[in-house]
């Protein structure tokens, strides 16, 4: 580990309880669709899809659980919570929160976890790369004993907040996508510093540095090969870490015409210098989080959005 991603230690008051956040395995999710496994095996294999794969997924991940669960016997209480539960879950300040599912899943949790510790469990590294999760079935416990010790050595995670006009607040782990649902060009005005005016396109992303290597990194792939197409410089998508407390935004598409500029298409978003937009959307307009279309805010005519840095920052226990 560098010394620009060496973990800082996060003071703990007492803990009383640990938190195991849990999802659902595909298999799972099928059975529910199909009503049975017989009916979900032949939706499946009747698609020439491998059936055994599912099944393999969710027995090592129902190994995994018990596991992790028979190891987080340390005498607290110990409670486990699905995944979808997060979004309305009070975490309180004497909980450690333990993960075990994809890196989608800690950035799920991270959005609503107060910073509290999170110990990230990967269930099956055969399968998951990972890169959230630094610890395997076998450490959980030994990661959730560290934050007992008082003192517990995380990698802090900068998360992106937007408050809209109508009180309404959202918080992004990746990133924000302000636009339409649908593929209808989003129309708005845009406003960073000294720099404003009124845009159609098919909608911004705001990144954080966690998510900077995800969909902020494609618009970036695609400005370089245009870039190359017409023998101009080479584009390189910002260099932001983790922690880095700073965003970075770009607009999608911007169509320039009568109505619309396309000169503030991209830039760097800090606490003091907030990106500032106003819908003129009259229907379908949406602010959604981390690529989750169900995680999302109304975002339509005659409401505007400021998007800066969230005041409280995710915190990933590390293994030193």
């Amino acid at each position: 580990m560098t010394a620009a991603h060496a973990p800082v230690l996060l003071p703990l008051a007492q803990i009383d309880k640990i938190i195991l956040i849990t999802r659902r395995t595909r298999l799972e999710q099928l059975v529910d669709r199909f009503n049975t496994k017989g009916q979900a095996r032949f939706y499946i294999e009747h698609g020439e899809g491998d059936f055994a794969d599912y099944q393999l997924e969710h027995d090592i991940y129902r190994k995994s659980l018990d596991q992790v669960r028979r190891s987080l016997d340390l005498g607290l209480e110990l409670q486990v919570v699905d995944r979808s539960f997060i979004p309305n879950f009070n975490f309180s300040d004497r909980d450690i929160i333990v993960t075990l599912g994809q890196d989608g899943l800690v950035a799920n949790v991270a959005k609503y976890s107060r910073g509290r510790p999170i110990v990230a469990v990967n269930p099956d590294p055969s399968r998951f790369d990972g890169v959230l999760m630094p610890f395997g079935v076998d450490q959980a416990a030994a990661a959730a004993k560290r934050c007992l010790e008082g003192h517990v050595p995380v990698r802090p995670v900068t998360l992106a907040h937007v408050q809209l006009s109508d009180s309404q607040e959202l918080v992004a782990f990746n990133d924000f996508f302000i636009g339409r649902r649908t593929h209808i060009s989003a129309r708005y005005r845009i406003h960073l510093d000294r720099e404003e005016e009124s845009q159609i396109s098919s909608g911004i992303i705001v990144s954080t540095g966690a998510g900077s290597s995800g969909w902020l990194s494609s618009v970036f792939n695609m400005a370089d090969g245009l870039a190359r197409f017409s023998g101009a410089a080479h584009m390189r998508r910002p260099d932001l870490e983790w922690e880095d407390p700073r965003l970075a935004f770009v607009v999608r598409e911007p169509f320039a015409s009568r109505q619309s500029q396309a000169n503030l298409v991209a830039g760097v978003v800090t606490t003091d210098h907030p990106l500032h937009v106003e819908s003129f959307m009259p229907s379908g307009g949406v602010i959604f989080s981390d690529g989750i279309e169900e995680d999302y805010l109304d975002f339509n005519s005659g409401v505007s959005a400021i998007i800066s840095c969230a005041q409280t920052r995710a915190h990933l226990v590390q293994d030193l």
